[in-house]
């Protein structure tokens, strides 16, 4: 019996060494080591072969000192697997001392026992942690001395969960035998309960199978995820992990409380409109300052947020002004309009133009008249204006034709060499169709000959 009482107790110890919660899905396995006591009085073997001094079931079920048959020593294991829905399968065996069999003593039988059965929990029904009754039912096999006997077994018990992985663990099984001329018993039993079996990969107290971030410590709070700055806010749904923020910017700050989360803030430590991405603009032309030439005076974008100026003072701003150094009007674009009398000042120098005889060459007395056409023409930048040439009857009218548009391109030609932009001026030659006196009189032909410098329309 000693030796049998010692092998148990290492098996006991060996199974014992486990890492440790209460025993459910997360941790399915559970081992039960303790003692037991086993009592036939009460059981109400009154039917059993034999008189052995029992009374009716449950007759001085805690007359400890009388009906229990107690080993102090280690003599209870239980092996469990959690199988989902509160119910855990079990595998147990006891070893004991009989000294009285009901109130009849008896010399030091030997008994031991195996069971397995069903157990359910109703820790999760009650919502508790700590207070833990369940429920079994099963079927076991003892051995009292040479004889044994096949039995039914039904218990109640208790944990008290002192954490997640430690329990103390009382309960009382009564064992009906199949037969009738073998004994019933009541086993009680007391011990400690640890659960083992779940997998926590990153070691931080929530469970894989809880855990959103299993490979990561984090805190049960949040299921398992960290939160690294400590916002409440998990690091996978935080936008600035390593910075605690608010929860409406996805856990990022807003340092300068424009309503703008820092990352998207282009100027975080500044107040500034949703507009500039949270920049200020002092001068609220819709520049931000730090793209603001001029800050503090209102200005177009396009200006870099400086106001256009008005060189001319014409009222036409310079990005608007044809003209921006003359002054002119709003019509013209602002440059100067070419009125009636600048267009006969001009043509009353163009007819003092002569050219040598049945030529096209520019004769040097003409010089004073075309650098006076160019000071007036350098007065109306963006006018643009025709050279014409005309002659009189005299010769037919194709040698006067070509004569005339030869002697207003020399003209074109003799400006544009001498500063006036080319784009501004054209030429054409009207021969003799266009004339402005008789061609009949010596003098009406003179004048026909002649050339005009005209504002094109």
């Amino acid at each position: 019996m000693k030796k049998l009482n010692k092998l148990f107790l290492l098996f006991a110890l060996t199974l014992g060494v486990a890492t440790t919660q209460a025993q459910d899905e997360n941790n399915p396995w559970a081992v039960v080591i303790g003692t037991n006591a086993v009592d036939f009085y009460a059981a109400g073997n009154d039917n059993s072969p034999g008189v052995i001094g029992s009374g009716e079931i449950f007759d001085e079920y805690f007359n400890l000192d009388d009906n229990w048959n107690f080993l102090p020593s280690v003599s209870y294991l239980e092996v469990k697997r959690y199988v989902g829905d509160g119910f855990s399968a079990r595998l147990s065996g006891s070893i004991n001392q009989i000294d009285r069999l009901g109130s009849v003593p008896a010399d030091d039988l030997s008994f031991y026992n195996l069971g397995a059965g069903v157990e359910y929990n109703f820790k999760h029904l009650l919502n508790t942690q700590f207070f833990d009754p369940f429920l079994g039912i099963g079927a076991g096999y003892y051995w009292l001395d040479d004889s044994g006997a096949s039995t039914f077994d039904t218990g109640l018990g208790i944990n008290f969960w002192f954490n997640d992985n430690i329990a103390f663990t009382v309960k009382s099984t009564y064992a009906t035998a199949f037969e009738d001329d073998n004994y019933d018993y009541f086993q009680h039993s007391a011990g400690i309960t640890i659960s083992f079996g779940g997998t926590d990969t990153d070691g931080d107290g929530v469970y894989d199978k809880d855990d959103e971030c299993p490979n990561t410590p984090g805190l049960a709070e949040f299921n398992g995820c960290p939160d690294s700055d400590g916002d409440g806010i998990v690091d996978k749904d935080d936008e600035c992990p390593d910075t605690a923020g608010l929860a409406e910017f996805n856990g990022c700050p807003d340092t300068d409380g424009d309503g703008i989360a820092d990352p998207k803030d282009e100027c975080p430590n500044e107040a500034g409109p949703k507009a500039l991405n949270g920049c200020p603009d002092a001068d609220s032309d819709g520049v931000a300052d730090k793209n603001d030439e001029c800050p503090n005076e209102a200005g177009p974008k396009e200006n870099n947020g400086c106001p256009y100026p008005d060189t001319d003072g014409d009222g036409v701003l310079d990005k608007d002004d044809m003209c921006p150094d003359v002054a002119g009007t709003k019509a013209n674009n602002g440059c100067p309009e070419v009125t009636e009398e600048v267009q006969k000042e001009l043509n009353e120098y163009a007819k003092t133009i002569n050219f040598a005889t049945g030529k096209t060459t520019i004769t040097a007395d003409s010089e004073e008249a075309l650098k006076a056409i160019i000071s007036i023409l350098d007065e109306y930048p963006n006018a643009k204006f025709t050279v014409e040439g005309h002659t009189d009857s005299v010769g037919s009218d194709q040698n006067n034709k070509r004569l005339s548009e030869a002697r207003a391109l020399a003209v074109k030609s003799y400006l544009v060499e001498n500063g006036v932009d080319e784009f501004r001026l054209s030429s054409a030659g009207f021969g003799e169709k266009r004339p402005v006196a008789s061609n009949d009189t010596r003098a009406g032909r003179a004048e026909n000959r002649r050339v005009e410098i005209n504002l094109k329309k």
